[in-house]
């Protein structure tokens, strides 16, 4: 199959065509039983620790890969996603968790917190969301007050990814309200702490594979160690750690519509009406290549957003809004348009495209709504233009 040059490296083309084959074998023959069980794909993110593929974004000092380039973990991402989102976002959770460590925490936090994430050994799981603060992520009401040597944190977090299977959580929460936004800290708390327990595991739409559940802190008690940084960084580092993150996103979707766009195709090849294959009509193949061209156009603003970072640019929100922004709805467009090219079928659980409409969809809602990556886009516009005219 014809591939636009990226210019890939030995390592990321041999990093592409490991995970690609393990989700071809490993994870498409059991990504229906998972989705319908809603079972957490545990076996799976061990053999990929085993492979030394969960700490792709690790540095080796803490136990992790090394990798060359933040695109070494995006192409992983990708390849998981074009057979499973349910496994691909239970796998980039993981690095989201992290995220906070890696950026914010002290050398002998990262020493004791990474190394076991890296190998797989431990989950990790960010939390920040709540039933009040969602895109108003500085309308967090989860608190967190310091007695003697340990924070006290009582209150409430939604919807987290990873919630209850991870051992390792990045944990938002207000240290002085009068600051507002300014007043958030975060903090790395572990599972079994005193009075941090779990929640019910959310009934979604779509996948089913990864786990999404509350966090219920009742006078939870976390060491003052575990701070990252100092009180009041919390916004920051949640700001950054979307910022690093939001590619993960992107590349969920540019994966996922690749593989709906492979499904589509191998139907329409052998799937007969009027006296010959479906694909020779001239209206299916303007689809087709609408939803290849825009594949192809996300995955190469994905690349660059990628080489943007790497090449160690300070400030990146807008691209990492774009991209999340881009590939998460064509991700949408093309499982839809999936769906309806698959006719009756495409509606049928015997095939993966119902699927892969199910799970597009959150693509566009978590770590940001589209709507929330507008704004972004928007407000940087405004102040770039604004410099330049001064």
């Amino acid at each position: 199959m014809a591939e636009l040059n990226y210019g890939l490296t030995e390592s990321q083309i041999e990093i592409r065509d490991m995970v690609r084959e393990f989700a071809e074998t490993r994870v498409k023959p059991v990504r229906a039983e998972l989705d319908e069980k809603e079972e957490f794909p545990r076996a799976i993110l061990n053999e990929l620790g085993k492979m030394d593929l969960m700490g792709l974004y690790i540095p080796s000092e803490y136990g992790g890969f090394g990798a060359e380039s933040s695109l070494d973990f995006i192409i992983a991402i990708e390849e998981l996603s074009r057979v499973c989102i349910g496994v691909s976002v239970s796998y980039a959770a993981n690095a989201l968790g992290a995220d906070p460590i890696l950026i914010g925490a002290s050398d002998e936090q990262k020493k004791k917190y990474l190394p076991p994430l890296a190998s797989g050994e431990k989950l990790a799981a960010f939390a920040l969301t709540e039933p009040n603060a969602g895109s108003d992520a500085g309308g967090i009401q989860t608190t967190a007050v310091l007695k003697g040597d340990k924070y006290i944190l009582n209150g409430t977090k939604q919807w987290i990814t990873n919630g209850g299977e991870a051992d390792t959580y990045t944990v938002m929460a207000v240290t002085d309200r009068n600051k507002g936004p300014r007043g958030v800290s975060c903090f790395i708390v572990e599972k079994g702490m005193p009075g941090f327990k779990f929640g019910k595991k959310e009934n979604k739409l779509g996948i089913h594979a990864s786990a999404t559940r509350e966090l219920i802190f009742e006078d939870a008690e976390v060491p003052k160690a575990n701070i990252i940084g100092r009180e009041g960084m919390g916004f920051i580092l949640a700001m950054r750690t979307f910022d690093v993150s939001r590619p993960g996103i992107a590349a969920q979707g540019g994966g996922l519509a690749q593989g709906a766009l492979d499904e589509v195709v191998n139907y329409a090849r052998q799937r007969v009406q009027f006296g010959r294959p479906i694909i020779a009509n001239q209206g299916y193949q303007w689809t087709l290549a609408d939803m290849a061209t825009e594949i192809e156009a996300s995955r190469a603003l994905l690349y660059s957003v990628c080489r943007t970072v790497d090449s160690g640019a300070k400030d990146y929100s807008k691209f990492s809004a774009m991209i999340k922004l881009y590939a998460t709805d064509v991700a949408m467009k093309v499982t839809t348009n999936a769906v309806q090219l698959l006719g009756g079928y495409g509606y049928m659980k015997e095939y993966p495209v119902e699927k892969m409409m199910r799970d597009a969809k959150i693509l566009q809602i978590y770590e940001g709504t589209n709507q929330i990556q507008r704004d972004v886009i928007g407000a940087a516009l405004i102040k770039e233009y604004a410099s330049a005219k001064k």
